[in-house]
């Protein structure tokens, strides 16, 4: 199953996650990790591809049309749940560091 493979999200996955809350195409979603993180993660196009087609053989973002070689994706409800429990996760850590 997804989640097991993706116990706990990087950096790079939880952004690639959030930016897909809303369907975009590649450039897009490496724009909008840089937007969401102020800067601070960069995804290159190899590692976001690698990230994509993991994400999509495991059902977490669906490929929803392509024009040419451009390809538009969404995050399906695996992976809204797979996002809201990593948020959870970390709100807890924040929690046990005695940081929230």
């Amino acid at each position: 199953m997804a989640r097991e493979q993706f116990q706990t999200l990087t950096e790079p996955m939880f952004y690639i996650l959030l930016a897909l809350r809303e369907e975009c195409c590649g450039v897009d979603i490496m724009e909008k990790v840089s937007l969401l993180s102020h800067g601070r993660v960069r995804i290159g196009p190899g590692t976001l591809y690698t990230m994509l087609q993991k994400f999509e053989t495991n059902k977490v973002i669906s490929q929803t049309r392509f024009a040419g070689r451009q390809k538009w994706y969404i995050v399906t409800d695996t992976g809204r749940k797979m996002l809201k429990e990593e948020v959870e996760r970390l709100r807890i850590m924040l929690r046990d560091a005695g940081e929230e």
